[in-house]
C-alpha cells in the first residue's frame, strides 16, 4: 500500500542535503514525538521523509526503495511494542530491501522494567541503534554516516 510522504528539504546554499527515513511502529499511532523529531531533524538541515504513524516494516522498505539516498530509516514506539513490530525486518534486511541504518527510540518494552536484553532482543533482529535520548540523535546519525564512510573507503581501496 502506497502512502503520501512528507518530505522537505531545508538547506544552506551549497550544503549536501541528507536524507532520513522516519515512522512510527506498525502498532503504534502515538504522532507527537513523531512530529517533533521531524521538525527537529529539518532543523538541522534534513530532507525527513515522514511516514508518519502505524508503519510496516514493508512500508519502510518501500520507502528505502524510492528514496535510496537515505542514510536511515528511523523508527519510533511509544507503546512498547517494538520488538513485536519488526518481527519482519531481518527479513527484509536479508533480502536486500532495507540497507541503510535501522535507529529505533522511544518506549521499547512492555512493563516498567527496562533492561539490556530489551536492547539485545531488538539488535538480534537487525536494528543497528538503540536511543534512549532524542538528543543522542544527530550524534547517532552523524556516527553512522563516518561508519559508512569509512566502510566505502575500505571498499574502494
Amino acid at each position: 500500500m502506497r502512502r503520501n510522504t512528507e518530505a522537505e528539504a531545508e538547506t544552506e546554499s551549497g550544503k549536501e542535503t541528507r536524507t532520513v527515513i522516519l515512522g512510527v511502529a506498525a502498532s503504534d499511532s502515538h504522532v507527537v514525538a513523531n512530529h517533533l523529531i521531524a521538525h527537529a531533524l529539518r532543523a538541522e538541515g534534513f530532507q525527513v521523509v515522514n511516514l508518519g504513524a502505524c508503519t510496516s516494516v514493508a512500508e519502510f522498505a518501500e520507502a528505502h526503495a524510492e528514496h535510496p539516498e537515505a542514510e536511515a530509516v528511523i523508527i519510533g514506539s511509544l507503546n512498547g511494542h517494538a520488538h513485536a513490530d519488526l518481527q519482519d525486518l531481518p527479513v527484509a534486511r536479508a533480502a536486500g530491501r532495507l540497507r541503510c541504518p535501522v535507529i529505533l527510540g522511544g518506549n521499547l518494552s512492555v512493563g516498567s522494567y527496562k533492561g539490556a536484553a530489551d536492547h539485545d532482543r531488538l539488535y538480534a533482529l537487525g536494528v543497528d541503534v538503540v536511543l534512549s535520548d532524542l538528543d543522542e540523535l544527530p550524534t547517532a546519525l552523524d556516527e553512522l554516516r563516518a561508519r559508512s564512510a569509512t566502510a566505502a573507503a575500505v571498499a574502494a581501496s
